[in-house]
């Protein structure tokens, strides 16, 4: 069965649902790695992405943002940067899926029962919620920007950019 659109998880509603150990059939989480370039190095300058409204992002967005600017990133900065994931996807996301089709009115019950089956993950970010850290050097600041400008466009939710520059030691 196909998954549904976004739009239908993207609003904060419900109790929150992240007790693994009490359901089967959970999905792994998307997002393959939550810090990745350089991460010996200590950078001078971030660059943050935050969420300008409370939602909840998909795992799914939030691999395809990570994997956007590290693609920016590792062409024209490369080994000079760490990009971090700063949320981890606890919210676990479930559908009711009804038969559709021929022959469904056997099987389909309509709406009873519709607990759903757990299909995904997602991070429940609050509106100012750091979704994203590039940790990179003054030279390589534009390069950061524009790799968040691209991740953004993968969020679901309107992002900011927040920069913060650190005294050298």
């Amino acid at each position: 069965m196909t998954r549904k659109p976004s739009r239908m998880y993207r609003e904060i509603e419900g109790q929150v649902y992240t007790r693994q150990e009490y359901m089967g059939g959970i999905p792994t989480c998307r997002v393959t790695q939550f810090d990745t370039g350089n991460l010996r190095t200590d950078f001078p300058v971030s660059l943050t992405l935050c969420g300008e409204e409370a939602a909840q992002v998909r795992d799914i967005a939030l691999e395809a943002a990570r994997v956007s600017a590290v693609r920016v990133l590792e062409k024209n900065a490369p080994n000079m940067y760490h990009l971090k994931v700063r949320r981890y996807p606890h919210q676990i996301l479930r559908e009711h899926k009804m038969a559709m089709g021929a022959g469904a009115d056997r099987i389909s019950s309509g709406m009873r029962g519709a607990f759903g089956k757990p299909v995904s993950h997602a991070v429940r970010a609050q509106i100012g919620a750091e979704l994203l850290t590039v940790y990179t050097t003054p030279e390589n600041v534009d390069h950061a920007k524009e790799a968040l400008r691209k991740a953004s466009h993968k969020l679901p939710v309107p992002t900011r950019l927040s920069i913060i520059v650190r005294a050298p030691r």
